[in-house]
């Protein structure tokens, strides 16, 4: 399968990483050879139709600091103009995410799936803003979209809804689906402020210089709309949601909490078609009271009751994982 990359930060480049370590075993095992034959980020571009030697291409990225300098005087393609002119069978849309307008990945996905290429996306913001209609693009053009990595990382949270409770009607959810407040508030159980709580998750990169779409609730916010659409087949976006943040819970908050054998926890829920994020009391007997940075969904399900799938939401190697997977169930249904 021939691939274009668009974005090449973290989870990019631990895609190839991991297409590097596991190529051996992925054809064996599932019959698949993916070839990166494009890969664009902010700087250039590199394109090889036989495909792209991935250790050079990162060795690119690491030294000049874009894949650009994957080859001499390589010329900078606009991104519009790779995907839509390069051979592939597949796109992957890693660039950063944004909630605001959901560009520039909106118009890539788009472009993609208007030259007849699949869609492999762990951006949050086109199908937090677009959902829906992506969707009937993909339906119309006849290609796939997946989106795994863009909610619970590694966790197959959609795969573990949409297959493990399959023959069943999932009448509700809720979960924590963001890893940086659940671990903020984790920390202040243990007796810190949110002001130092926050420090230390800056210092151990859990959470951005400018936090704001963590403990705002926006990034809880984006998936809970994915999911709610995914799983429950809602026709919903970021308007749709109520949203309360963290920044407003005190340590008294959490301290009440706790003697009531509660925790705090920035709790998604899509119920009796209603949607909000807001921080919940949650009984610590419940099997959804993770810590650190672990997320964790329970599915109310109309025989077999309730369901609690609990992982690492985060990381680019996780990440780059739920990429693998979608790029095998591509394969599979376009050449079963």
């Amino acid at each position: 399968m021939r691939v274009v990359i668009v974005g090449f930060g973290v989870v990019g480049q631990s895609f190839a990483k991991l297409l590097l370590s596991r190529s051996a075993d992925l054809y064996s095992q599932y019959g698949i050879k993916p070839r990166i034959v494009a890969c664009v980020d902010n700087g250039g571009s590199a394109i090889a139709p036989a495909g792209l030697d991935l250790k050079r291409l990162l060795e690119a990225k690491k030294t000049k600091g874009t894949v650009g300098g994957y080859e001499k005087g390589s010329a900078k393609f606009d991104p519009l103009q790779v995907i839509e002119n390069v051979d592939a069978e597949v796109m992957l849309e890693c660039t950063p995410t944004n909630l605001n307008d959901g560009e520039p990945a909106t118009s890539h996905i788009t472009a993609a799936m208007r030259s007849r290429k699949n869609v492999i996306c762990v951006n949050k913001g086109p199908l937090a803003l677009a959902f829906p209609s992506l969707i009937e693009l993909a339906k119309y053009n006849g290609v796939m979209l997946r989106f795994s990595g863009t909610v619970g990382g590694g966790t197959p949270i959609l795969e573990f809804a949409k297959r493990c409770l399959k023959g069943d009607r999932i009448i509700s959810f809720h979960g924590i689906l963001n890893g940086t407040t659940n671990y903020i508030l984790s920390k202040m159980e243990e007796g810190r402020t949110y002001e130092t709580a926050m420090k230390d998750a800056k210092e151990k990169g859990y959470a951005e210089a400018n936090p704001s779409l963590d403990v705002d609730g926006f990034d809880a916010a984006a998936k809970l709309v994915i999911m709610a659409n995914w799983v429950m087949e809602m026709k919903v976006t970021m308007k749709d949601i109520k949203r309360t943040g963290i920044v407003n819970v005190r340590l008294s908050d959490v301290k009440n909490a706790a003697e009531r054998g509660n925790a705090v926890k920035l709790l998604a829920v899509c119920d009796s078609r209603r949607l909000h994020v807001t921080p919940t009391e949650v009984a610590k007997t419940d099997p959804i009271c993770v810590n650190g940075t672990l997320n964790a969904v329970t599915f109310s399900s109309e025989h077999s009751g309730q369901q609690t799938i609990i992982g690492r939401g985060a990381g680019g190697m996780e990440t780059a994982s739920a990429m693998l997977r979608d790029l095998i169930e591509i394969r599979d249904a376009t050449f079963s």
